[in-house]
């Protein structure tokens, strides 16, 4: 006898099937209708019910992916849109004119500039302008708000700048001179290329030209505003984050690094709106695919409201034609780049391609004249509708429990002509013919004479102050709290904590061995007991609190959570429980430092964004910080950013154990090339005190500067002594004399140490040994900063050829310092290498020049000739080429500590 035919398994067999009978039922039904009306009636009945249940209380069942490539929000269910819809028309033309006025003026000077991303994504800004992005009026008002005048994020898509100018050209905060110096900066007067807040601090708030640091900031700034609020700091209840994207963009990692994260905390105050043109810089995003489709299965999956605004007007109508779904198979299967080429050839074209794969398509393309099937695919789309965008727009901020992703479809390049619309190269056009200008100008019904385009460059146009439009949008800027986007910073210094937090790693650790990491956390533990400003520290680390010995402040301080904890924790019974609360103070971001990065980002310019200055400190991997994420680092810098950034456990050869990926010896190098970026690499205690509290007084005091301090700390334990007197201005200029060594005899050789971090160690030890061990007299220098030291001689340098006469500080500090200098540090050459310039005496430098290994600190340090026995080899060597000890010296002391 046959075994009887099974069905394919299922999950669900593991599940108890009270009533299998009724469960067959349920699978003829579906079958009858697959068979009677096809698979798609099936597929819609399964889906409705799907949606049935969905809204059914109690009925937990997993959302679809993907849905029919057809607008989310039907025509039917459009709100009233609340504007004058033709003013609102002449204004976004007037913003279209004048944006590719401005690049192609800039492109007679060979500057370029981007017209064509502006021009398909002109509605979705101007819709935002008109009735929702709200502004920063009341930021610092004693009267503010709710949201305390913070106003919206606005995240603005880098290529689009040249729209955003031409609106604050039409708003008056910008004058035609302005606009002629698009890219033109160098006098000082001009406007940057992209959104640069260092450049254009007035305006711009967030740079996001990086492709993927927009969308990724973004979802970690609406976090910090939930931060912000849930621990009672400022009242961002009114602020909403808006991130205008490219579809192209998506690509990057970084543009959906975090979707999970807004999905996970619900962070309905976020609002993406990608602007799918369905082209990236060289063609179509998903030429055999459909981006759009590709992207609500993503964001979906990650817990966010998707709304797809697809589809014109012009579309309704057909829709309502499409009695059997043929239409909306079609253009569910057609991949972007063939509706790329269907924007740009003629009817006929279409209803061979197009119209033509089945009867029902022929027979509902026969209905349409040529010039409605040119309108379908040449220019109705959602995205260029304002009633559309409204509807998209107005669900996704009403919207509860879930951040909101807008899938807006455009064309690239609309209203430019057809030379410009949906061509692959378009992203390279810099500039319009005055032909096409005339052309462009009659499409947009424009007052402008023939007269004003007949010279050879094309005018800038704006309606008189007193005209309707300007008067329209005027009152609809105040009704949303003033301009935007603005940046406004509220001058709010910070007082200084008391000195007794500093004063206790002066004092040194007497006997007790400890690391610099371990100094600087008790620092921070301190000073977040203090009554003014302790609440403004803002904690964070990527998951490796306990690697730094930050657990006591799990208790106290308490990782935030908008949940709090919903669980028993296993350690609840322990001195140093992990306590998550929703008023937390430590952002514990996991294993993200990109995340951790955009988590400072926003603190670190919260002074600026919502008038309340945070604290925050990084602490991350030496390794894994500025080599993972030195593009975000610059972008801070960009965003004029202020905190401490610290690298634990730094150091080429204090990670014993961890290996080639693990061992830092250059982040300082990379660090150096950040000009906000004040680096430091303190080796005791005290500095680190000294360094923390400068920071303070020029980060968060009166005259607050847009820096942020790097300083690298790490996980050796030593014995911490208590400071010199007279040193702190060595500490933060970058090089003072630690130990004067003594001469064991009048004519002694003598030299000078220099060292920085952990090799302090180093260089003491070799100091005793080469006055023991060979009667060579050394001073030992700690360098808390190599960078610090080349900065302050470049400038020095600049001074000199102007005419004013300063030494740099690293020259004045030598100065008649006897004998030869040798730097050394757990960093490679390169690093100490930076001042070798302005050193008068005879340089050497060792260092961990190339990859990491594991094995022990002692191993480490002999590999890389960096251990006490190696620098006196190598300062014998220094004093023997200047003939003050005989060269078989060298030979005799590699010989001696067996090198």
């Amino acid at each position: 006898m046959p075994d009887p035919v099974r069905l394919p398994y299922s999950q669900l067999d593991q599940l108890p099937d009270r009533d299998p009978e009724e469960t067959a039922e349920w699978r003829e039904s579906l079958d009858a209708v697959t068979e009677a009306a096809g698979p798609q009636r099936a597929a819609y009945l399964m889906r409705r019910a799907l949606e049935h249940t969905a809204r059914t209380e109690g009925t937990a069942l997993p959302s679809l992916l993907e849905t029919d490539y057809v607008n989310t929000i039907p025509t039917s269910a459009e709100p009233a849109f609340p504007g004058d819809e033709a003013m609102e028309a002449r204004i976004t033309a007037w913003n279209r004119w004048n944006a590719a006025a401005m690049v192609t003026r800039g492109s007679a000077l060979g500057l370029g500039g981007h017209i064509a991303t502006f021009a398909s994504a002109a509605w979705l800004y101007e819709t935002g302008f008109q009735h929702f992005f709200r502004g920063k009026e009341g930021l610092g008002a004693p009267s503010a708000v709710a949201g305390g005048g913070s106003g919206d994020q606005l995240y603005i898509q880098g290529h689009a700048s040249p729209g955003i100018y031409a609106r604050a050209f039409l708003e008056g905060r910008l004058t035609e001179d302005h606009l002629d110096h698009f890219r033109q900066e160098a006098g000082g007067e001009g406007l940057p290329s992209y959104p640069h807040p260092r450049r254009l601090p007035w305006l711009w708030e967030f740079p996001t030209v990086s492709m993927g640091l927009g969308p990724l900031s973004a979802i970690y700034q609406a976090r910090f505003n939930r931060y912000l609020e849930h621990r009672g700091i400022k009242d961002t209840a009114n602020s909403h984050v808006w991130a205008f994207l490219g579809d192209g963009e998506m690509d990057e990692p970084e543009s959906t690094a975090a979707l999970a994260l807004a999905g996970r905390e619900g962070l309905d105050n976020l609002t993406f709106v990608i602007n799918c043109n369905l082209q990236r810089l060289d063609g179509p995003v998903r030429p055999n695919f459909k981006i759009v489709q590709e992207l609500e299965a993503q964001f979906r999956a990650a817990g966010w409201n998707v709304v797809k605004s697809l589809w014109g007007q012009a579309w309704d109508e057909i829709f309502a034609l499409d009695t059997d779904g043929a239409l909306i198979r079609r253009l569910g299967e057609t991949p972007d780049a063939q509706f790329q080429t269907y924007a740009t050839r003629d009817a006929a074209y279409l209803r061979e391609h197009f119209f033509g794969a089945n009867e029902s398509l022929q027979a509902l393309a026969r209905g349409l004249t040529d010039a409605k099937l040119l309108e379908l695919f040449q220019t109705s789309r959602a995205g260029h509708e304002p009633r559309k965008v409204y509807a998209a727009y107005k669900a996704a901020v009403e919207h509860q429990g879930a951040p909101t992703v807008i899938l807006a479809q455009t064309v690239k390049g609309y209203t430019l002509g057809a030379g410009f619309e949906s061509r692959n190269a378009n992203h390279q056009m810099k500039k319009l013919t005055m032909a096409e200008f005339r052309t462009m100008r009659d499409m947009l019904e424009l007052p402008i004479p023939d007269s004003a385009l007949e010279g050879g460059q094309v005018p800038y146009w704006r309606p008189a102050d007193d005209s309707p439009e300007m008067v329209y949008l005027r009152e609809r800027r105040a009704a949303l709290d003033g301009p935007a986007p603005a940046r406004k910073v509220v001058a709010k210094p910070l007082p200084m904590p008391a000195d007794k937090a500093f004063d206790a790693l002066k004092k040194g650790s007497g006997s007790q061995e400890i690391a610099t990491t371990m100094a600087f956390v008790r620092l921070i533990k301190d000073l977040m007991r203090d009554k003014e400003t302790g609440k403004r520290w803002v904690p964070i680390v990527p998951d490796e609190a306990r690697t730094f010995g930050m657990e006591s402040l799990f208790p106290t301080a308490g990782l935030y959570s908008p949940k709090g904890a919903t669980y028993d924790p296993v350690d609840r019974d322990q001195l140093l429980w992990y306590k998550e609360a929703k008023d937390g103070q430590i952002l514990n971001e996991g294993i993200t430092e990109a995340g951790s990065l955009a988590d400072f980002t926003a603190a670190a310019t919260s002074y600026a964004t919502h008038g309340e200055p945070m604290i925050p400190f990084y602490i991350f991997y030496s390794m894994f910080g500025w080599q993972r994420t030195a593009d975000q680092f610059w972008a801070l810098a960009d965003q004029l950013g202020r905190g401490f950034v610290i690298g634990a456990t730094a150091g080429r050869t204090t990670m014993t154990g961890e290996g080639l990926q693990h061992a830092d010896g250059h982040s300082h190098l990379i660090a150096s090339t950040n000009p906000a970026a004040l680096s430091y690499d303190p080796a005791f205690a005290y500095e680190v005190a000294v360094i923390v509290k400068e920071g303070l007084r020029r980060m968060y005091g009166p005259d607050a500067e847009d820096v942020f301090y790097y300083l690298t700390v790490y996980n050796e334990t030593k014995v911490q002594p208590a400071m010199p007197e007279g040193v702190e201005e060595g500490i933060l200029k970058g090089l003072y004399r630690f130990n004067e060594g003594t001469k064991p005899q009048a004519d002694s050789p003598q030299l000078q140490l220099l060292a920085s971090g952990t090799a302090i160690h180093w260089a003491l030890e070799a100091q005793q040994l080469l006055a023991a061990d060979w009667g060579v007299a050394a001073d030992v220098w700690s360098a808390p900063s190599w960078t610090e030291l080349r900065r302050d001689a470049l400038e020095c340098d600049a001074a000199r050829l102007e005419g004013e006469d300063r030494i740099p500080y690293v020259t004045r500090a030598l100065a008649g310092a006897p004998g030869p200098v040798v730097a050394v540090s757990d960093w490679m050459r390169a690093v100490p290498d930076q001042i070798a310039p302005w050193v008068e005496q005879d340089w050497t430098s060792i260092g961990t020049d190339g990859f990491g290994l594991s094995d022990t600190r002692e191993a480490a340090r002999r590999h890389f000739g960096v251990d006490p026995q190696s620098v006196v080899v190598q300062a014998l060597a220094a004093l023997a080429r200047r003939g003050q000890v005989k060269p078989e010296a060298v030979k005799e002391a590699r010989e001696r500590y067996g090198l």
